[in-house]
């Protein structure tokens, strides 16, 4: 794998983003399956855990073959325990289609650009492991799909509706805002296009989200 000395850290350091990530929807995939009253959400919502169980022991491998040293000091992690917080506040108040929206559409959306970004490197890298990379990266794509079409159908059963769900987008955004200027600093260290990554991360995001 053609990684330099000085580039190693950096990609821990971006890996370490997705595998808290991953964590974190691991356990709010398996809160929502017990919330849901539908059998073939929950079936889902159960395989999304064990996917992201599994995608999170991949990239731990990842950060200990990189930079087997402690990188939990890394700034966006308060970014991500707040998000975890509030995500934790909308489970607790049994809020189903908020989850959705901030696990499913804006955090894995996100997950997805990073993990496409970084993937783009690795294959200039010449990295391992390319079709497992492929997987994971597939399953990303399913999980977002999933949240989307979910949101989707409670706004055609008049459930909810774009202008409330926009609403309560934003403070989970000003959050993602704020890992993406570290990010950004990363992506920039191991001489990847950071500008070009900053402008995807809205493109994950459904039309009505950012009106």
């Amino acid at each position: 794998m053609l990684v330099r000395p000085d580039e190693k850290t950096p990609i821990a350091r971006l890996l370490t983003f997705l595998e808290y990530g991953e964590r974190m929807a691991h356990d709010c995939a398996k809160a929502q399956a017990a919330l849901s009253e539908d059998a073939g959400t929950r079936r889902f919502l159960l395989s999304q855990a064990k996917q992201e169980a599994m995608h999170a022991l991949v990239f731990q491998g990842a950060i200990a073959w990189l930079a087997p040293k402690h990188l939990r000091d890394t700034p966006f992690l308060g970014a991500l325990e707040e998000y975890r917080r509030i995500l934790d506040d909308a489970l607790a108040r049994r809020d189903l289609l908020e989850t959705f929206l901030a696990e499913q559409v804006v955090l894995e959306g996100l997950g997805e650009v990073v993990l496409t970004r970084i993937e783009q490197g690795l294959v200039k890298r010449a990295a391992p492991f390319g079709r497992l990379r492929r997987i994971l990266l597939r399953q990303e794509e399913a999980h977002h799909g999933f949240g989307r079409r979910q949101l989707e159908w409670a706004i055609d059963r008049g459930e909810t509706d774009r202008a409330t769900l926009r609403q309560r987008a934003q403070r989970y955004l000003v959050l993602t805002d704020a890992m993406v200027l570290t990010l950004c600093d990363l992506f920039e260290s191991i001489d990847e296009d950071a500008t070009a990554w900053a402008n995807d991360v809205r493109t994950f995001l459904p039309d009505w989200c950012v009106a």
